[in-house]
Formats: C-alpha cells, sequence, structure tokens
C-alpha cells in the first residue's frame, strides 16, 4: 500500500495526467493536465522520510480544531460569552475593532503608555490591566485541553520519535493550547521549547539559537523543537532580581494574563523577547539547506508569517513549502504558488504544483489519502495517520 511502501522522490516535477487522453507529462504548462494524488502522495512521503532532510511543521488553527477545540474567529465569540458585566461590553467594544490577538496586543499598549487619569477609547491603564487578565483567563478556559481528544496530537508525537533524521525535527505552531505538549509527553518523546525548568521556567534565548553555544549547553538532536510563536496558555511574567522575565508555569491556572501574542511595543521587553527570538528561529529554520515545512491547518491571514514564508521559498529554492489546505485555496497563497515553484499548495479538489494549478485525477481510492474525489491530507488527523502508516506506528 502507498503508506507503508518507501517511494524515491520524484524528480524533475510532479506527474500529471490528461484528462481526456490519460496520457502522462511532468508539470508545465498545458491545460487540462491534472495532477495524479498516488504520485503527489508518494513524492511527499519521500521527501519528508529522508534521513538528510530538514523537516519542518507549521499548525495553525486547524490542527487544534481536529480535537474539538475553536478556530481564532470562534475563540473570540467564546471568549466574549465567558465575561459578564462591564468586563463584557468594554471587550466588545474593542473586539468590535481590532480581532482578539490584535484587542490583546491594544490593551498592553494602553497599560504602558496611560498615565495615572488618563484614558483611551474608554479605558484608563488599570482598566486595560484587568480587562487584559480577564480576556487572558477566558482563553484559558476556552482553549483548555485536558480533556480534549489527543489521538491527531499522539500520532504526530510517534512519527517525530521514529523520525531518523540528521537535523532535529522542529514544530512550530501558533496555537496557544497544550495539546502538542500532551501528545508528546503521552509517547515520552524529548522535546525543547525554550525553557529551562520545572515549575517557573525561565525562557532561554541563548539555547533556542545553539549554534554558537558550548557542548554543555546544547540541546541534544533527538530532542523536538517545539516554538510557540503566538505564546501559550502557560507562559508567565515574573519578577525576577530587578526585571521581569517569562517563564513557563506548571499548569495553565496561576491568576495573570498570559503571554500570548507578540506585544511589538519595545516597553515590554519581558514579552517581546520570546516571540522576537522565536519568529527568528522561524525565518532561520527556512532558511537551513534542504529544508521541507509543512503548513497544516494554516490560513495564510498572518501577514508578517506570511512573509518570511514566501520569501523563504523565493530564496532557497532548493527547500520546498508544502501548504494543506482544508478547504479551498486562499487568493494570496494561490497567487504567489503560481509564481513559486517551490511552493506546492495542495487541496481537496485542486493543487498547485510546479506553479500548475489543476484539479485531480480521478484515479482509484488511497484510503486516508485520496476517497471520494478529494485530497484529505490538509485534514489534520488524516496528516497524523499517513505519517504515522510511513513509520508503521499506530495509536496503540
Amino acid at each position: 500500500m502507498l503508506a507503508t511502501v518507501a517511494y524515491s522522490a520524484i524528480q524533475n516535477g510532479e506527474i500529471l495526467v490528461n484528462s481526456e487522453t490519460g496520457v502522462e507529462s511532468s508539470a508545465g504548462s498545458q491545460a487540462g493536465l491534472e495532477h495524479s494524488p498516488e504520485e503527489v502522495a508518494r513524492g511527499l512521503a519521500a521527501k519528508i522520510g529522508s534521513r538528510a532532510r530538514h523537516v519542518c511543521l507549521l499548525l495553525g488553527a486547524g490542527a487544534s480544531c481536529a480535537s474539538g477545540l475553536p478556530a481564532l474567529a470562534e475563540l473570540q465569540t467564546k471568549v466574549l460569552s465567558l465575561l459578564t458585566g462591564t468586563d463584557q461590553a468594554k471587550a466588545t467594544a474593542l473586539l468590535d475593532r481590532f480581532n482578539l490577538e490584535e484587542g490583546i496586543s491594544r490593551l498592553r499598549g494602553l497599560q504602558a503608555l496611560l498615565e495615572d487619569g488618563e484614558e483611551l477609547g474608554g479605558l484608563t491603564a488599570r482598566d486595560a490591566r484587568s480587562l487584559d487578565s480577564k480576556i487572558c483567563q477566558a482563553i484559558i478556559t476556552a482553549v483548555d485541553s485536558s480533556t480534549a481528544p489527543i489521538d491527531a496530537f499522539s500520532r504526530l508525537a510517534a512519527w517525530t520519535d521514529r523520525m531518523d533524521s540528521q537535523m532535529p525535527i522542529e514544530l512550530f505552531t501558533l496555537n496557544y493550547d497544550l495539546l502538542i505538549e500532551r501528545g508528546l509527553e503521552q509517547r515520552s518523546v524529548p522535546y525543547f521549547d525554550g525553557f529551562v525548568g520545572g515549575i517557573e521556567a525561565p525562557f532561554a534565548p541563548e539555547l533556542v539559537e545553539p549554534r554558537d553555544a558550548p557542548p554543555a549547553r546544547s540541546i541534544p538532536s533527538g530532542f523536538v523543537r517545539l516554538w510557540k510563536l503566538h505564546g501559550s496558555t502557560n507562559w508567565r511574567t515574573r519578577i525576577r532580581g530587578n526585571r521581569r522575565i517569562t517563564v513557563r508555569v506548571a499548569d495553565s491556572d496561576p491568576k495573570g494574563a498570559a503571554v500570548i501574542y507578540p506585544s511589538n511595543e519595545k516597553y515590554d521587553e519581558a514579552r517581546r523577547v520570546p516571540f522576537v527570538v522565536l519568529m527568528d528561529r522561524f525565518r532561520r529554520a527556512l532558511s537551513e539547506p534542504e529544508t521541507i515545512t509543512l503548513t497544516i491547518g494554516y490560513s495564510f491571514s498572518d501577514e508578517h508569517l506570511n512573509e518570511i514564508l514566501f520569501d523563504a521559498a523565493r530564496r532557497y529554492p532548493r527547500s520546498e513549502i508544502v501548504a494543506l489546505c482544508f478547504r479551498d485555496i486562499p487568493a494570496n497563497l494561490a497567487k504567489e504558488a503560481t509564481d513559486t515553484r517551490n511552493l506546492l499548495v495542495i487541496s481537496p479538489h485542486t493543487a498547485i504544483i510546479n506553479g500548475h494549478r489543476s484539479t485531480w485525477r480521478k484515479e482509484g481510492e488511497l484510503p486516508g489519502v485520496f476517497e471520494n474525489g478529494a485530497f484529505l491530507l490538509g485534514d489534520f488527523s488524516s496528516l497524523t495517520a499517513f505519517l504515522s502508516r510511513q513509520i508503521g506506528t499506530t495509536n496503540d
């Protein structure tokens, strides 16, 4: 079967099939040529299974949706429903103008910029601080993963553990929840997330970029790297000595605002440092030779992140970015992929490969991969099942 066979990488483009003649051709240019789902799946399996490749995954909100957690728009609605009274009214007014992450960033800006007695948009610095904390507590409640099913994340963890790569696998995520951590720990997979310690672990930026670190302070290559680009429900700021730092706490319950979403102003160094360092890690990871990056559950709505991804695809032609879409291909992604041959886009009914956009060939069923005329790997559960089968793992 497709899932259990090691395949050679497809060279010089994916195989396309003319829907009328059935004649195969390399991807290029003729209208009417369809993509072969079997060949695409074979190529993907070969590329991520190569020991020499540097493998990165970027997980967006769609990945957490596989465990029943809300996407960003649904999260905003749920957060508002968890607030009450004047807090709910103030948050509603704020989030009518900004999305959830932008709203939090604005509240943090107000806390630093407003003096006693001053207010902006009906909020004082004290109001902003209180609302920030209450919104974060509502987010923590809304994305609580303690009872969520983690089958897909367990499969992802098993795959990372069994991969025999020369370079560490790097998992980047935009999600605040702890689903990845639960999956890795259920499978006893060693990982490093930028923090060192167990109770109130401080962020250690010097270990995130270990190239110049002495061997005694280097993270073993067998450790999965987990980078939470938009923060986490179990990050907090603490006072250590005469400075504020970001720490990872043992659980999500302690009071205080969670450190989520970058606050870009220079005034808040404690919040800025993790995000700046981790985003730089993302940029540098994509610059590694022979890197293949899979995006899953990401809608390509973050312009800053898009810039990093698209720039890497243009600048490093020997690396590849494979965008797996749950639904239709976003317009901005389609435009970029049409002009960038090493940016591959796969959706249920169409794909853009080597700059060529076409539908899928209606060939035989590939269980878990191509069924009822739809390519399934844009679904996080299907993707992790596919990855598991490459190394012969199950949920048991």
